[in-house]
């Protein structure tokens, strides 16, 4: 007896391969709607959308948007923008190299979350939408329509698969469902960009030049959000505004740009990021930038060890303390049991080579395990350290590291007569404590980035790269698998160490409970890998963006107190569901979770 298998039939359901959209409204009817949604979307954000001030931001103000309306204005000037060019408006295809419709979809989408979260946020805030004005409801029906008129633009519907007609309904519900996912996912997928054309250099660099301008004002806007809804608002427009530009082409164009000039893009970044503390009226978000970039340093530091060579270090925190208990002991600490004050540098070195060797001496008896047990040693060496450091107070053991109290009154750096603890004036501004250490560790950020780059390129980030993908091939053809593995170790501990230093005197203290495992602040061990994981392992980008993420959403929602973590896990379960290759990552690695996608004809020695 044979068993027949058929495809589902729906009565009026669109046939397979037609191009339809979701809902039932003729695509030109849609496209009208979404762009004119779009265009109405921005004139909502000039009326008030409140009656009292009491909500934060003033949405009560017409004619001047303020606080989440801004971000309404955004999403909709984007969704306006990529209607007409859906519509082929002469100027506006740069805009769209792979299609406007997906990425139209998305815009509207961010629109009508910003918007529908904005008029919930005030209705439960102030008790209810009798608090809302004409403004609060044209917004949210505009950007309603905006977003179903996107949902009707035709795309290409997947073949269904064949069910079995024996199947349970339990069985034929989850084939329906997934079957409807594939649907949605083709409806919001976009085509293949064609090909970027010829541009003379100096229009690639203004296009540079404009992108890192627009990256230093997104970063600047999100880390001087003030309240907690407001935040939320620039999650939700940052995060479906990057993708709808991102699916309708422009930033693979962008991209491919960049790796034209690559030493631009990176002398360029560092240039736009020591223009931050230049943004600033104060210290109070200059001292989120120095946490930041301590934070993405380690990680790059540990990027090498598990992104470059494939090693899972749980304990690699401890390395940056190694590095910063190091150098406050020889920084004229009064805590300290070192009666020594040594310069900069040579604290630097200080805290480097502490670091280096703790690598070495850890890496040399453990580096001949594989996989877990590799991480569970690497584990145990992050707890040692803590409590080690927690029991050296003259009590339990020798007095080095004043124990729990830890080393503190740490000094503030002097580099060349010039004090990183007072404000200096610099060309009409003044720049504070904070913001001298930004600039400082920026320039430590620099040479860990020309250090992983330099290695990478290298002989022996050849040799990481082979022992990550396949170590018993890579001993085959022989590579001295130890040996590669424990300079890999031994660099990305004395990146580490360098971090530790300045995060030393940033800090004032010195103390064991700063070097946990896990916990609700960065740095710890769990973050620094969750920031490797989650910006794109073997990237130099991907850390420095997941760490300056990881650092910033937890520091900007302290509204969901114990419930942080629990927000934290669920966002790397989806990601991790949706993107495993990370948010920045490399085509090697793409490829890996993504086989139906082209292979590369070209790939770097790190798989780029």
């Amino acid at each position: 007896m044979t068993t027949q298998t058929t495809a589902p039939k729906k009565t009026g359901a669109p046939a397979p391969g037609d191009a339809s959209g979701l809902i039932g409204i003729p695509a030109g009817l849609g496209r009208a709607l979404a762009t004119g949604g779009g265009v109405l979307t921005v004139v909502s954000t000039f009326l008030a959308w409140t009656w009292t001030a009491e909500f934060p931001g003033d949405l009560t103000v017409y004619g001047y948007p303020g606080g989440l309306q801004v971000l309404v204005l955004i999403a909709g000037a984007l969704t306006a923008l990529f209607g007409l060019a859906s519509y082929g408006v002469k100027g506006l295809g740069w805009l769209a190299p792979a299609g406007a419709d997906a990425a139209l979809k998305f815009a509207a989408l961010a629109a009508f979350a910003t918007t529908w979260y904005t008029v919930l946020a005030i209705s439960t805030k102030l008790g209810g939408v009798v608090n809302l004005e004409p403004g609060g409801y044209i917004a949210a029906a505009v950007t309603l329509v905006a977003f179903l008129g996107a949902l009707a633009l035709p795309f290409e519907r997947p073949e269904p698969d064949p069910f079995d007609p024996d199947d349970t309904g339990w069985d034929q519900f989850k084939h329906t469902s997934s079957q409807n996912w594939q649907t949605v996912r083709a409806a919001f997928a976009s085509k293949e960009p064609r090909p970027l054309r010829a541009l003379p250099s100096y229009v690639e660099i203004l296009v540079i030049v404009a992108t890192l301008a627009v990256a230093l004002l997104v970063f600047t806007y999100g880390i001087g959000t003030e309240y907690d809804e407001l935040f939320i608002g620039f999650l939700i427009v940052a995060g479906f505004g990057f993708t709808a530009l991102h699916r309708s082409g422009l930033i693979v164009h962008v991209t491919e740009i960049t790796a034209r000039h690559q030493n631009i893009t990176v002398c360029g970044g560092f240039i736009a990021a020591a223009c931050f503390p230049f943004t600033q009226s104060d210290d109070q978000y200059a001292t989120l930038g120095v946490y930041i970039l301590i934070f993405a340093t380690v990680a790059l530091g540990l990027n090498i060890v598990v992104g470059l060579a494939g090693l899972l270090d749980l304990g690699y925190v401890a390395f940056l303390g190694v590095g910063a208990y190091a150098a406050s002991m020889v920084s004229g600490s009064p805590s300290s049991p070192f009666d020594l004050h040594l310069p900069f540098w040579a604290a630097v070195l200080v805290g480097a080579a502490a670091s280096l060797v703790f690598g070495v001496l850890i890496g040399a008896p453990t580096l001949r395990l594989r996989g877990d047990y590799l991480a569970i040693v690497t584990l145990g060496f992050g707890e040692i350290f803590r409590i080690t450091a927690n029991n050296l107070d003259g009590t339990s053991g020798p007095d080095v590291t004043n124990g729990s109290n830890g080393i503190s009154s740490i000094p503030d750096l002097k580099i060349l007569g010039f004090d990183l603890g007072v404000s200096h004036d610099m060309g009409g501004f003044t720049l504070g404590r904070f913001a001298n250490y930004f600039l400082l560790m920026l320039i430590i950020t620099a040479v860990v980035v020309l250090v992983f780059r330099r290695s990478g390129d290298s002989r022996i980030g050849r040799a990481w790269v082979a022992i990550r993908e396949d170590e018993t091939a890579a001993l085959a053809m022989g590579i001295n698998g130890f040996r590669v593995k424990l300079i890999a170790f031994a660099v990305g501990a004395s990146l580490a160490g360098l971090a530790g230093t300045v995060q030393a005197h940033v800090t004032y203290t010195v103390t064991p409970e700063q070097y946990l495992f896990a916990g609700t602040t960065p740095p710890n061990s769990a973050f620094l890998l969750a920031a490797v994981v989650l910006g794109g392992m073997g990237t130099i980008a991907g850390p420095l963006i997941g760490a300056a993420l990881l650092f910033l959403i937890p520091n900007k929602l302290q509204f969901l107190d114990d419930y942080q973590l629990l927000a934290f896990g669920l966002a790397l379960v989806l990601l991790m569901r949706f993107r495993p290759e990370g948010l920045i990552a490399n085509r090697r690695r793409k490829l890996e979770f993504h086989e139906e996608d082209e292979a590369p004809a070209v790939l770097s020695k790190t798989g780029a």
